[in-house]
């Protein structure tokens, strides 16, 4: 399957379609308890990651809010 992730043409061997959970195991993503998922242009509820599905061509960004400052 072929995606986009942020921003970059990324394939995932294997598979037509994944959920957005096993798509984050696939490409190994830093903090999944922590990101937060972009699907073509929908921020996509942490509670659905099981049941949305990913497909060939879709585009995903793994967003990161980062708390801070003085």
């Amino acid at each position: 399957m072929n995606l986009v992730v942020n921003g970059k043409e990324t394939s995932v061997d294997g598979r037509e379609t994944l959920s957005i959970s096993q798509l984050l195991v696939a490409l190994n993503v830093a903090d999944p308890l922590y990101v937060t998922v972009e699907l073509n242009g929908d921020i996509q509820e942490r509670s659905a990651f099981e049941q949305v599905v990913v497909r060939g061509g879709d585009k995903v960004e793994f967003l990161y809010f980062m708390g801070g400052g003085r």
